[in-house]
């Protein structure tokens, strides 16, 4: 049983650090452009005001995005409750990969956002 609980513990990393990341992203913003903290690809680092947008845009989707995973992650441990450790191994696997796809998918949309709100000079459409 202990494993179970275990388990359920670590599949529920994932999304609490979509929710905590992304809340942080979405309501504190790094004030300065840099190469360490924050959401970093091409597009956002053009100039400040595409870096903000960014990190509202990707944060907001973490965070939605994060409680929308924790429900489910949770409710799916209940019928494998006393299961095997192996059949428990196999579900967290699955479980994790495919909250994977989800931490990943936000990146996608927001640069679809940013190349839909800004220019390639990072000027305001």
């Amino acid at each position: 049983m202990w494993f179970w609980w275990f388990i359920l513990i670590c599949d529920c990393i994932i999304p609490a650090i979509m929710i905590i990341v992304g809340r942080m992203m979405w309501k504190h913003c790094p004030k300065k452009i840099n190469g360490v903290v924050g959401y970093q690809t091409k597009m956002s680092m053009i100039n400040m005001d595409t870096w903000r947008f960014a990190h509202d845009h990707a944060g907001k989707l973490w965070w939605k995005v994060g409680i929308g995973l924790l429900g489910p992650t949770m409710l799916i441990h209940i019928p494998f409750y006393g299961a095997s450790d192996d059949t428990m191994g196999i579900l967290s696997i699955i479980i994790i990969v495919i909250q994977l796809v989800f931490l990943i998918g936000p990146i996608f949309l927001t640069e679809k956002a940013l190349k839909n709100n800004f220019n390639e000079d990072g000027t305001k459409r």
